[in-house]
């Protein structure tokens, strides 16, 4: 007699469950995200007081989280404590776009997190079950808000508005993608140009996955590269590529003409140890990311040395092992503080030397 009865508190265990998921996948449809961010009591500045601000702190970004609901609450009776899927582990690379979302590459999750502020909306892309990401390292936005990204074991994703997948490239041209890092978008062009490190060169695509051309191979000239990892395009139309084992920081124009370059290996203010996210704001001021020396070097146009921004640590303004570098729009400076699982902000000012003056 004992077994009909466990039966029946299975059962209403089932049901009990079952209503549970309803309500949870009900209430869930409206759930909204907002960005995990925290902010120092103290103002930070670059350079520091009394000087006039170059750069300034804003904010540190650590992942999405999910607004309380009673979805949330179902969640956690019905399956225990949620694993904290929405935080950043090793984020390498970040973009936005006009409308304000933002997309971060994050290595130790094997996805890119995107998040749509106007619908609050977040979602963590992982590619698909034929085409996974396995190690998103570059992202960047066109102008209708469609994402590119970069998998270094070989592929190129492009994503539609809305996160789902457009195509998925394996080649530039002929020739196969080797390790596609960096990767950044013309608006005059409408073009993508990706880095491929292994391969020494830049590809060239259209939006819809074409691909219009290369330049670069390996060497020391002019135009060649030595394992290069980032690109950046200023907002006056020029591209800047960190030529990373040439410990140096090369300029092109759109068409892969070399214009000239400028660093040099070393452990000193303004050398280059190991450069990895590049930056350029409005007044031609060069921002370089150095994983070792755990800072960002401000330079001119001219690759004279400016300022440095950061050192090693775990406070705000601090690096461990940063990474991928943005520049937005409005003047917003992002920073993969990698090993610190975290996005630094800072604002930018613009006209610095007339104010400084």
């Amino acid at each position: 007699m004992s077994i009909p009865v466990m039966q029946a508190r299975d059962g209403r265990a089932s049901v009990g469950m079952a209503l549970c998921l309803a309500v949870a996948c009900t209430l869930g449809c409206t759930a909204s995200w907002t960005p995990k961010t925290a902010r120092p009591q103290a103002v930070l500045q670059w350079p520091y007081l009394p000087s006039a601000a170059k750069v300034t702190y804003d904010h540190a970004l650590t992942g999405l989280a999910r607004n309380t609901s009673a979805a949330t609450v179902l969640e956690s009776v019905v399956f225990g404590k949620m694993e904290d899927r929405d935080s950043f582990v090793l984020p390498v690379a970040v973009a936005t776009a006009g409308d304000g979302r933002i997309a971060v590459a994050d290595m130790g999750r094997g996805c890119v997190h995107l998040y749509i502020p106007s619908a609050a909306r977040y979602v963590c892309l992982s590619g698909s079950e034929r085409e996974p990401l396995a190690a998103p390292v570059g992202v960047v936005f066109d102008d209708d808000s469609r994402l590119y990204v970069t998998d270094s074991v070989g592929r190129l994703f492009g994503f539609d508005a809305e996160g789902e997948i457009r195509f998925v490239l394996t080649k530039a041209g002929p020739q196969a993608l080797q390790r596609p890092t960096g990767i950044t978008y013309s608006p005059t062009k409408k073009a993508l140009y990706v880095v491929d490190t292994l391969a020494h060169a830049v590809d060239v695509f259209g939006t819809d996955g074409a691909f219009m051309f290369s330049f670069g191979d390996r060497g020391t000239g002019p135009a060649q590269f030595n394992f290069p990892t980032h690109v950046t395009r200023a907002p006056s139309g020029e591209l800047y590529v960190t030529d990373a084992l040439n410990f140096r920081v090369s300029t092109f124009d759109e068409n892969g003409r070399a214009l000239g370059s400028f660093g040099h290996h070393g452990d000193g203010s303004g050398d280059l140890a190991m450069p990895k996210g590049i930056a350029v704001d409005r007044d031609g001021v060069i921002y370089v990311v150095d994983a070792l020396f755990d800072n960002v070097q401000l330079f001119s146009r001219q690759g004279e040395f400016l300022l440095t921004v950061g050192a090693r640590g775990v406070g705000f303004g601090e690096f461990w092992l940063p990474s991928g570098a943005f520049l937005s729009e409005h003047g917003d400076l992002y920073v993969c503080d990698t090993y610190n699982r975290r996005i630094q902000v800072f604002r930018v000012v613009s006209g610095y030397a007339q104010r400084a003056a």
